[in-house]
């Protein structure tokens, strides 16, 4: 009874007129050999307890046992549960042919596909909560079937075809009323044609809503994942060790014992919340499937990982055709033209659970990083970048280690800057130049303005300057030295943690093995080819007078943008000088008399908005220019779109706080004899207090502003787009209990689509975040502390993005993070040189300098203390006589400046101490880039860009592999001869 009934059982349950034909495991022979090697985790089987059952086959789903179930009925299930797996293996056994695959088979390929008059119900849906709910009923009766219950929830919640057995590995989504009905039809074919398995459903929220699965088999898989060189794991790994080792590994011991004692690092994340992140440790080789004997292949359906079957899927896509000609090929093409609405790979279920995982564990990865990494709760700890990397590729996974990287280096630069905050705060009232500024109440100062405005007293700037020593003070110096060589370390040490994660990620010889044409270039180009000197094969090239033209015609762009900066940086310098003059004889008082901070505050909001509305067009201008360029490699696209959008930005950005910083005030004129633009508004100048007040608003204002804007953008603007879309599906009549019971993929339809540009604008967002951190860091030493408060928000919103709010982005690789290293590093060389300007130019500190060893009280007994500061005020005004303005006035004003008194023989020329200032400032720029760059050189060198433990370690792999390789190929004989009964030797044939 037990055989008979469970062989009709089965042979029903997997009868369906949209069956595919059953995957068989592959036959010893010489192209396929069983792999001795290490188990390897399946990606879906996140408890620590594997059971490696066969996920092709759909097991049984059990009925819920009442409370009064006996253990006997338990045991007679099981044992059921036993002879219907040993008769679907003797009927896997019997249907088997001796050579290949059933999926080879072109007269089953026309039951893989389903046409729309095919389509009914969504049979195996099911709401989420009964499925956690029979798990845990199974788990108390049956603890032995857990891994069955596990397959049937991720069947059930649209992560395979309809029969249960093939893994979604892409969606693609149309419409029905589109009109690019042929091009639809042709490309599917031929989709179908390189080995790719289709099944189509109707959306459930949208009538005109069609999705195509996507299921790649196993010869398909093996096939593409051979011809794009992609590294699989065949054995595992085995460390030399040398009595060195040996010592060091007795002193590893020790320091563990003794921080067992030590209180727990509550940042790390313990293994226990990650058990799925306890893989094999395995050597790794460009998979061949002449020689798949050598792979370690436990499982065909967990062998290639999710993340790079979605990858295969995606290069097939890339290089399909779906018209006659060069260049109609591509997804991408088919997305721009309306075929397709979208294209990408599933999520793995929900990322949200009803119950806690502490108790009931992860239901899948998307839960997990949603629970260990994605919460807002998680932001003290650190990222489980091994997990991003498989769920979202390299690429990202390599983001997210940067930007981790990049917060916690900002942690001592964030404390010395505060430092030396709170070293101005404590010394504010103690300045002797605070003091004779604030006690200046006979001292009057000459007006800033031609018509409205009035004589001041100097004590009138009395908290301007105190604000200023709180920028401006003896730790400036030592806090730009401080940051040049900060941006040194950050970068060298960077380098090394980048080399550990790409031998730990595999991907040290991926760069020369995969590096791919783009199929615009391809199609382009295919006319004109060349024999690549590297692969010695002939390609696509592109002739070098086309290539200049088009760069000309891209350096043009680029110019004629950043002059589109620079005017509006210009029409923002005119909007402050009308300003001034209306602002001064306003009719409310405290506008009237904090005239210059209005000025300067409604300048920075205007030239805020001025450069957010003007990233758009650059962002449209930079797309255009790049793929006029037609690039020969996806990375050298996003390389030069991600420098023009760095320049357009960067220039944007700074262009005016540069003219703060280095031309407001410089170019003022006199009293009696200003320079005016146009012949009708007189140049604006510095405040009595200084120029660096202005600078550290225009810094501060941009800088908390931008953040601001983009984290709105990054997780505000997808949070209100997708309310909007479950409010437009509630008013079509879908209830929040129908939406539960939506398939994957259609939930993911209903989420936002990444960015067009993929990482670019992450990247540029924390590039220019850098640049503020580190090029005015002198006039602005919050701005670390301001960088990492950002970033500890950025990481966890950038998570919940990409977890919750986006589509899953196809899983790309990449071995460094590309072009923004470089800029980071011309970042770096550009702020020593704006930090000497900063100090030398914009601050006070050199003419104090000056007047403390040359002029002051202290001359012949050098710079000991504030003391030798006194009457620094009274040397840095020059006097002016009013009568000379012709405006009424009489007396005697003053004005910042070095030139010589109204009653000297050469009145108003430059004195002697302004030619002492000037050498003294030049001398500073000289030594300070000399000395900073000195010592970063020195840093550099002395840092190595790969540790020493790793080079040996990967030199010893290096070796290692190649004698594996021919120690298996020898086995692999060897068994063949004795197979075959023919005499073998160890040496080679």
């Amino acid at each position: 009874y037990n055989g008979v009934g469970f062989f009709l059982a089965f042979s029903g349950m997997n009868t369906s007129k949209s069956e595919t034909v059953k995957e068989h495991p592959l036959k010893p022979s010489r192209r396929s050999m069983p792999c001795l090697a290490q188990s390897q985790t399946h990606p879906q089987s996140l408890s620590k307890h594997s059971s490696f059952l066969q996920p092709n086959r759909v097991q049984p789903q059990p009925q819920p046992l009442s409370a009064g179930t006996s253990t006997a009925t338990v045991d007679v299930v099981s044992q059921r549960a036993k002879v219907m797996e040993t008769l679907e293996n003797n009927l896997l056994k019997l249907s088997n042919t001796e050579y290949g695959d059933p999926f080879l088979d072109g007269g089953k390929d026309k039951d893989t596909y389903t046409d729309d008059s095919e389509h009914g119900n969504y049979d195996t849906r099911t709401d989420q909560s009964l499925l956690i709910k029979n798990k845990l009923t199974r788990q108390k009766t049956e603890p032995r079937t857990k891994s069955s219950l596990k397959s049937d929830a991720m069947a059930s919640s649209g992560l395979f075809f309809k029969d249960g057995k093939k893994r979604i590995d892409y969606i693609l989504v149309y419409k029905k009323s589109s009109p690019q009905v042929e091009k639809r039809s042709t490309f599917e074919k031929n989709l179908r044609a390189e080995g790719l398995m289709l099944e189509r459903e109707p959306a459930v929220t949208n009538s005109d809503i069609m999705f195509v699965k996507i299921h790649c088999p196993w010869e398909t898989l093996c096939k593409y994942a051979e011809r794009m060189n992609i590294r699989m794991p065949f054995r595992k790994k085995c460390y030399y060790t040398d009595w060195r080792s040996k010592t060091m590994g007795s002193l590893q011991r020790n320091i563990r014992e003794l921080k067992s004692w030590l209180p727990r690092n509550p940042m790390k994340l313990d293994k226990e919340a990650l058990p799925d992140l306890e893989e094999t440790d395995c050597y790794t080789a460009p998979f061949s499937r002449a020689r798949i004997h050598h792979f370690t292949i436990n499982n065909k359906d967990s062998f290639f990982s999710n993340s790079t079957r979605s990858r295969i899927v995606h290069h097939v896509l890339q290089r399909t055709k779906y018209e006659d000609g060069k260049s109609k090929m591509g997804i991408n093409r088919l997305l721009n033209n309306g075929t397709y609405e979208a294209a990408f790979p599933p999520h793995e279920g929900s990322h949200k659970s009803r119950h806690p995982i502490k108790t009931h564990g992860a239901q899948n990865h998307r839960h997990l990083l949603y629970e260990r990494w994605a919460r807002w709760g998680m932001w003290y700890k650190y990222q489980p970048l091994d997990l991003i990397r498989r769920y979202f590729g390299e690429k990202i996974g390599l983001y997210f280690a940067w930007l981790g990287w990049y917060t916690g280096m900002l942690i001592p630069a964030a404390l010395v800057g505060l430092f030396v905050f709170l070293y101005g705060l404590f010394t504010m009232d103690s300045s002797q130049v605070s003091k004779e500024i604030c006690e200046a109440n006979e001292t009057i100062m000459c007006p800033m303005c031609e018509r409205n405005c009035t004589l001041q007293k100097l004590n009138e700037s009395c908290i301007y300057a105190k604000v200023t020593h709180l920028f401006d003070n003896g730790g400036t110096v030592f806090f730009a030295i401080f940051m040049a060589i900060w941006a040194t370390v950050f970068l060298e040490f960077w380098k090394r943690r980048r080399a550990v994660l790409t031998y730990d990620w595999d991907l040290i010889d991926w760069e020369d093995e995969e590096e791919e044409l783009r199929p615009q270039f391809e199609a382009k180009y295919s006319q004109v080819e060349r024999v690549n000197p590297i692969t010695g094969k002939p390609e696509p090239f592109q002739p070098f007078p086309d290539k200049l033209s088009r760069l000309m015609v891209s350096v043009s762009g680029i110019f004629f943008m950043i002059s589109l900066v620079l005017t509006a940086v210009f029409a923002v310098v005119v909007y402050r000088l009308v300003a001034m003059e209306q602002f001064a004889s306003f009719k409310w008082y405290f506008i009237k008399k904090y005239w210059q901070f209005a000025t300067s505050g409604t300048g920075v909001c205007i030239n805020f908005m001025i450069i957010m509305s003007l990233n758009v067009v650059y962002e449209k201008v930079a797309y255009l220019l790049t793929d006029l360029e037609h690039p020969r490699t996806e990375s050298e696209w996003e390389n030069s779109f991600a420098l023009k959008m760095f320049l357009f930005q960067f220039v944007n950005l700074n262009s005016s706080i540069f003219y703060i910083a280095f031309f407001l005030g410089r170019f003022a004129g006199r009293p009696g004899k200003y320079n005016k633009l146009f012949n009708r508004w007189r140049l604006e100048e510095c405040h009595p207090s200084g120029c660096l007040i202005d600078l550290c608003l225009q810094m501060g204002v941009i800088m908390v502003l931008k953040q601001m804007w983009n984290n709105f953008m990054e997780l505000g603007y997808p949070l209100l787009q997708n309310w909007w879309s479950r409010r437009k599906m509630k008013r079509r009549g879908q209830s929040m209990e129908n939406k539960i019971s939506l398939p994957q993929w259609e939930k993911d339809w209903n989420l936002q689509p990444m960015n067009l540009h993929g990482l670019m604008d992450e990247y540029l967002e924390m590039v220019l975040q850098f640049g503020f951190t580190t090029i005015f860091v002198a006039a602005f030493p919050l701005a670390p502390l301001l960088a990492l408060l950002n970033n500890i928000i950025e990481i966890r919103l950038d998570a919940y993005k990409f977890v919750t709010q986006w589509r899953r982005p196809m899983p790309a690789r990449a071995t460094d993070i590309g072009i923004w290293y470089g800029i980071l590093e011309g970042i770096g060389v550009l702020a020593v040189i704006t930090n000497a300007f900063v100090i030398a130019i914009t601050s006070d500190y050199i003419p104090r300098f000056v007047y403390a060893y040359k002029y002051g009280p202290c001359t012949d007994q050098g710079y000991r203390q504030e003391k030798c500061l006194k009457g620094y005020v009274n040397s840095s005004l020059s006097v002016f006589d009013l009568s000379e303005l012709g405006m009424g006035y009489s007396g005697y004003c003053r004005y910042r400046d070095y030139r010589a008194p109204p009653w000297s023989s050469t009145p108003y020329e430059f004195t002697l101490q302004f030619w002492h200032v000037l050498a003294a400032r030049l001398a500073f720029i000289i030594v300070f880039e000399h000395l900073v760059f000195g010592i970063k050189s020195f840093i550099a060198y002395l840092i190595p860009d790969i540790p020493k433990d790793l080079c040996d370690r990967m030199r010893r792999e290096k070796y290692l592999v190649q004698e594996m390789m021919y120690e298996a190929e020898l086995e692999h004989l060897q068994r063949e001869r004795k197979k075959n009964g023919k005499q073998y030797h160890h040496e080679w044939p």
